[in-house]
């Protein structure tokens, strides 16, 4: 049997439409992706969010439309479901940044120290983690730990440095960046705000600290669209992945949402190249074929379990939150 892949003339759209039925499916986006994705999502939200949101469905089939951490957190907790990323190369430079057998080594060498691990890593290193984290839920979680009980944070430096400095608790933090919000230029990000004196900054934490340092505001993406329906005035300068912008624009047109720059001195540089390769007709290939399908060796998907069970424990009102605070 020959399998179509000449998608010309194809009515995209439509064809999602009627495999989401035909597949029972349940289609996520994260913030991160095209307009046009998100527009036709079932939930469009942050990555644990949607992950939770899929699993109270009846869903048969999940379609993450974000990058392949997700997806696999999206298995862990509804290994029923199949799961099916648009394009398995959607990885996460935070989670190439931390490779398990690197941080098994290093977990071996402190002993004395439980790991908290942003959730932004592999299945492999949830299972070699203590507690995951979320950037809304980190510093609820950090509160009710020991404060003499010595820390590991991972794989995130730049939100590790953030918590330490917000909360006073010293960590050992893993040296992993993402590759977007490092982007941020804080001298182009001066201009932008010399040109707009009254916009407000919001910023997510995973920015490097001389970015945030000039941030009115720090949160997760949901904290900062949260943020940016209830700031006073009309312009506000956005400091993480611009496709966030889209659902800001949706909420609220009558405002004005700018990128904050990169180097080059635009928000291009921004754009996270993973997240770019999740397209329509991937996304209706995947449901079409039900391929590429993410699975999990079961001893695996419980052991990563145990820590987002154990954030579950510790912060489960903050999911789908999104609210890190104001910048202290």
């Amino acid at each position: 049997m020959t399998i179509q892949t000449n998608l010309t003339g194809l009515d995209l759209r439509a064809e999602i439409d009627r495999l989401r039925k035909e597949r029972n499916a349940v289609i996520l986006a994260h913030y991160y992706q095209k307009p046009e994705i998100q527009d036709l999502a079932d939930f469009v939200g942050d990555s644990l969010d949607l992950s939770r949101k899929a699993q109270a469905t009846d869903a048969d089939v999940i379609a993450f439309c974000g990058v392949r951490f997700m997806a696999e957190t999206a298995k862990i907790l509804s290994p029923e479901k199949i799961v099916v990323l648009p394009d398995m190369a959607a990885g996460c430079s935070l989670e190439d940044s931390c490779p398990p057998d690197q941080f098994a080594e290093f977990r071996a060498q402190h002993p004395d120290h439980i790991a908290l691990t942003y959730i932004n890593c592999s299945t492999e290193v949830k299972a070699l983690s203590d507690i995951i984290v979320t950037s809304s839920s980190a510093e609820q979680i950090l509160a009710q730990i020991d404060p003499a009980q010595k820390i590991i944070f991972g794989p995130d430096r730049n939100l590790g440095g953030y918590l330490a400095r917000k909360t006073g608790r010293d960590m050992l933090l893993w040296p992993g960046v993402c590759i977007v919000h490092e982007a941020f230029s804080e001298t182009e990000l001066l201009k932008l705000r010399a040109q707009h004196p009254d916009a407000p900054i919001a910023a997510h934490p995973e920015c490097p600290a001389v970015i945030l340092d000039h941030a009115d505001y720090v949160g997760s993406t949901r904290g900062i669209l949260e943020f940016a329906q209830t700031v006073p005035g009309d312009t506000l300068i956005v400091a993480t992945e611009p496709h966030i912008i889209h659902q800001m624009q949706k909420a609220m047109p009558g405002k004005t949402f700018i990128g904050a720059p990169g180097a080059d001195g635009n928000c291009n540089c921004n754009i996270c190249p993973y997240m770019a390769l999740n397209t329509m007709e991937k996304l209706y290939l995947a449901l079409r074929d039900l391929t590429p399908r993410v699975e999990i060796e079961e001893g695996l998907r419980l052991q990563a379990k145990k820590s987002l069970d154990a954030m579950l424990t510790l912060a489960s009102g903050t999911v789908g939150k999104g609210d890190l605070g104001p910048r202290q």
